[in-house]
């Protein structure tokens, strides 16, 4: 269920999450022994497990720090409803089809730095080093956003738009360095329509402010700036199912989207750290359509695999499995 402004509706979320906590856990338990014994008869098996493997990498630790680690865990049965509520249902909504008795760490929020501990995580670094960060599909409602793009590329106008918080104060984790020198940057520039749209804080330029736009509204921009916040930016998922492209850095967290993998200038338009290519960046694919449309389809090739919903279930699943074969010995 979408509303007008293209975002999820939060009040279907939440009834179906809780209906979801209501179903017995015997017989999901049953129905994941029955899912799981079938999946190498699949087409797409290889690409389950890739996809399962990239989210829970293999744990190389010694027997001792395995047991360290079960002192530090929560057994399943025992675990807070933590907030924001969002992290305890998604990921409750599997682990329930696992014994209770199992344990685990729950990280909830925006996570940009590497647990100690393996833990369950929406977001995390990306690198080679961030094993112990374990992705699973968190706080869907608001990062797993899909439109239906009715405007051609022809159709849009030829600038990049911007929405999005800044935060309040340099040295706290709400403040979004990257997006205030973005704007800082930009914001008078003829190709950009930018705007800040917290409610709270102080800043530079009350100039910036502008109102919250829909989703939808967005789409009449060619390009779409993805600036990632606390963590990723939030809006990828949806701009890459559009008929706009995102601008963005290289990403440096990734979440369920496996923005790590994402190729630049294939999957999405790719700009310095500093942004100060983007104005040639924007003209070049202006000037090219074609090489523009190509992105696009990019784009909508790799959204495409997140939309096969037992498949997403199967490969969520398969990844408490791993993670409860590597740690709950």
């Amino acid at each position: 269920m979408r509303l007008f402004s293209g975002k999820n509706a939060k009040i279907w979320y939440f009834a179906n999450s809780y209906w979801q906590l209501c179903l017995p856990a015997a017989w999901l338990r049953w129905r994941r022994t029955h899912i799981l014994s079938n999946i190498s008869l699949r087409p797409d098996f290889k690409e389950i497990e890739e996809r399962v493997n990239y989210y829970c990498k293999d744990l190389h630790a010694s027997a001792g720090q395995k047991q360290s680690w079960a002192s530090q865990f929560t057994t399943l049965n025992k675990q807070k409803k933590v907030r924001p509520k969002v992290y305890y249902l998604d990921s409750f909504r599997y682990a329930r089809w696992f014994s209770l008795d199992k344990k685990w760490n729950l990280c909830p929020g925006d996570v940009n730095y590497i647990p100690e501990i393996p833990s369950i995580v929406k977001s995390r670094p990306i690198g080679d080093d961030n094993q112990n960060g374990v992705l699973m599909k968190l706080d869907k409602v608001r990062h797993f956003v899909f439109l239906k793009d009715t405007l051609s590329w022809e159709q849009k106008k030829d600038m990049a738009i911007f929405r999005g918080a800044i935060g309040q104060k340099d040295n706290s984790l709400d403040f979004k360095k990257n997006r205030y020198d973005f704007l800082v940057k930009y914001f008078d520039h003829p190709m950009c329509d930018l705007g800040e749209v917290s409610k709270r804080g102080n800043y530079t330029n009350e100039a910036w402010k502008k109102p919250i736009i829909s989703l939808y509204d967005h789409l009449k921009y060619k390009f779409i700036l993805a600036l990632e916040g606390n963590d990723v930016a939030s809006n990828l998922k949806w701009v890459m199912s559009s008929n706009s492209i995102a601008v963005m850095p290289i990403p440096k967290y990734e979440t369920w989207f496996m923005e790590g993998l994402l190729i630049p200038d294939y999957h999405y338009i790719a700009i310095a750290d500093d942004y100060s290519d983007l104005e040639e960046k924007l003209q070049y694919y202006i000037n090219h359509p074609e090489k523009a449309k190509e992105i696009i389809q990019h784009a909508h090739e790799w959204v495409e695999q997140f939309r096969d919903k037992k498949k997403e279930t199967i490969i969520s699943l398969r990844i408490l499995e791993k993670y409860f074969e590597q740690t709950n010995l």
